[in-house]
């Protein structure tokens, strides 16, 4: 595998990235409590499956990537990485929103139980 600057200074940006993203999800995840509403509820686990199924589309891209990255421009490069991560953030929220209710719902109900948030 050929390393040039430009790949390793997109493999850098999406690792930002995704520490910036995982760090705001921790941050959504440690301020639930029981005092959390039902919406506010809702919306950090559909955050937090969207991330997971990310994560997931993330790694088989990547398995199955084929890009030779001798012949890329590494700024046309990071174009293409940056948007590929939107589209793939897109893709997932997508996924849990359309096929996604049965595993965000039973992780909302448990940690409405854990949490002992009341229903309004």
């Amino acid at each position: 595998m050929d390393m040039s600057i430009g790949s390793i200074t997109s493999m850098v940006e999406n690792t930002k990235a995704n520490v910036q993203s995982s760090n705001k999800l921790t941050s959504s995840l440690n301020n639930v409590s029981s005092e959390t509403t039902e919406d506010e509820l809702k919306e950090v686990v559909n955050d937090f499956v969207s991330y997971y199924v990310e994560q997931i589309i993330k790694d088989v891209k990547e398995t199955f990537s084929m890009e030779d990255d001798k012949d890329s421009d590494s700024t046309m490069s990071q174009y293409e990485d940056l948007y590929m991560d939107k589209a793939i953030e897109l893709v997932a929220d997508e996924v849990v929103e359309q096929v996604g209710s049965t595993y965000t719902q039973d992780l909302y109900e448990a940690m409405k139980r854990n949490y002992n948030i009341e229903s309004v």
